[in-house]
């Protein structure tokens, strides 16, 4: 009886979910061209490429407000991680009104949803 107590006392969890505390690093912003748009974020503590890359979509939210747009349409987004620090390089275009293409987002809904989430924008 006294074994399955021992055992269950050694037993290490898993981090959750809810453990996932971040560390972002920065947020760099480069005009391109015209509505061509790059984001260079970088964070620590990631758990996986998308949060990075939501990183860069969340930056480039809030960088298409300021600009006086609604909407932008998602390019590419390259992530590396190198020493613990992860980094994606994202390319939006933004515009007035939505975009063809399969990635799109809504400006406005997509920084209220950064926000609720904690995660820093522009």
């Amino acid at each position: 009886m006294i074994l399955p107590l021992i055992i269950a006392g050694c037993d290490t969890q898993a981090p959750m979910a809810e453990d996932f505390i971040p560390d972002y690093q920065g947020i760099e912003t480069k005009l391109l061209d015209g509505d061509l748009v790059q984001f260079n974020v970088a964070m620590t503590k990631a758990q996986s490429p998308e949060n990075v890359a939501q990183y860069a979509e969340c930056a480039a939210a809030r960088y298409t407000l300021i600009r006086g747009f609604g909407f932008a349409r998602h390019v590419r987004t390259n992530v590396e991680i190198e020493g613990g620090v992860w980094r994606a390089d994202a390319v939006y275009t933004i515009s007035p009104s939505l975009p063809a293409g399969l990635k799109t987002i809504d400006a406005e809904v997509t920084v209220q949803n950064c926000t609720e989430k904690g995660i820093p924008t522009v």
